[in-house]
């Protein structure tokens, strides 16, 4: 199993996404990329923390790639708005690869910089790419949050459209 911890916007979207692929094992929402320890989530929210909302993923790379889950990543979250995702703003909210090697750097890097010059996207890329140094897991109300809250307009109106378009472009990804 491998680690990758991914900021997308709102925790709660980026972890029903990848919780639908095959291969990963483990999907929580919490913390990453700030400088105080343990924060809460009414702390990290005032954007005082540094902290981004993150997604960390253990997964098999015999079943997804590192970059399969990257490309996953770009297409269900738009990585050219900084420190925000449609409504959600504050840099808790930032588009953020946090590596954990120097294998996952390269294969972001490299992506990013494909993306960006194909032309995919009207503006450039604004994911931040920085090395993985501490996870905090966040309060238990926020795990697995679609799944648990379907009924909430967020989820209806945030959510749901994201597992709309991974089910219409990585079907063949999907559990």
């Amino acid at each position: 199993m491998q680690l990758a911890t991914l900021g997308a916007g709102c925790f709660w979207c980026i972890d029903t996404v990848l919780r639908k692929l095959k291969g990963v094992e483990k999907v929580t929402s919490g913390f990453s990329g700030g400088f105080i320890k343990n924060p809460p989530y009414r702390e990290v929210v005032t954007g005082r923390t540094g902290h981004a909302e993150v997604a960390q993923i253990s997964f098999d790379p015999s079943v997804i790639s590192y970059e399969e889950i990257l490309e996953v990543f770009w297409q269900t979250h738009d990585p050219t708005t900084l420190n925000r995702q449609g409504a959600d703003v504050g840099t808790h909210y930032r588009s953020i690869v946090l590596y954990h090697n120097e294998e996952q750097k390269s294969i972001a890097e490299n992506m990013k910089k494909k993306l960006d010059e194909s032309g995919i996207f009207d503006d450039p890329i604004v994911t931040e790419i920085v090395p993985f140094e501490a996870f905090y897991e966040a309060e238990d109300y926020h795990q697995d949050f679609y799944r648990l809250n379907q009924e909430q307009p967020y989820c209806t109106f945030v959510i749901k459209p994201k597992v709309d378009k991974l089910k219409r472009l990585f079907a063949d990804k999907l559990k």
